[in-house]
């Protein structure tokens, strides 16, 4: 027998989609303020592992650097005028993230996209500066398995490069998901998570730019 049907889905499809569309739960919905408070605090271990982490790298950078003399290297192939520009792209997009949340407290989730997609092009921005100097330092024969201040200088930037990617993800998930309408605020966990992972990726590339480019 023919179906009838008016949807071109079915009715058993269409029913199913109309039963899952009810039983979406929607982040916007506020976590309990204990269970915000333990997902905040497992977001600051995880950020202070990363730290020590990077601590370790900074360390090994330096060492390195005092004993094989990479400080004439360093002047010789580094840019720190073209990256002194790119880094300060990048803490621009503090700024504008911080712009984002605040409106979200205000509960203007729109400006919390404008935020977030400022951020996410400003990182985007500075991968692409990342990514002109990785390319210069090939063109001068300097690679990872060349010297130490190849090996030195490409795992530092390189993980450090590794975190602003994920970051980039995060803020995409987070900015779908605003546009999607999850989060009308004045608060999300998940955006609070998200905002201090960005702020902690600038402040690990301040003190990476000054000890590989300035010091």
């Amino acid at each position: 027998m023919k179906n009838k049907h008016p949807n071109p889905l079915g009715a058993d499809r269409a029913d199913r989609l109309a039963v899952a569309s009810q039983q979406y739960v929607p982040i916007r919905r506020e976590l309990p303020e204990r269970a915000r408070r333990q997902y905040e605090l497992l977001i600051k271990f995880f950020v202070a592992s990363e730290s020590f982490f990077f601590m370790a790298l900074i360390i090994s950078y330096l060492y390195y650097r005092g004993v094989n003399q990479m400080i004439d290297m360093t002047d010789q192939v580094l840019n720190a005028q073209s990256t002194g520009m790119f880094t300060a792209l990048l803490v621009l997009s503090s700024g504008t993230l911080w712009w984002g949340r605040h409106h979200l407290e205000r509960q203007k989730p729109v400006r919390l996209a404008w935020g977030l997609a400022a951020t996410i092009a400003l990182g985007a921005v500075f991968l692409y500066g990342q990514g002109l100097e990785y390319a210069h330092l090939l063109r001068e024969n300097v690679t990872v398995d060349r010297n130490i201040f190849g090996s030195a200088f490409f795992t530092l930037t390189g993980f450090h490069a590794l975190h602003v990617f994920v970051g980039l993800i995060l803020l995409s998930i987070v900015l779908i998901l605003t546009l999607l309408g999850d989060f009308t605020g004045p608060r999300s966990a998940a955006v609070a998570a998200t905002e201090l992972y960005w702020h902690f990726v600038d402040v690990v590339w301040l003190i990476v730019f000054t000890v590989v480019y300035l010091i």
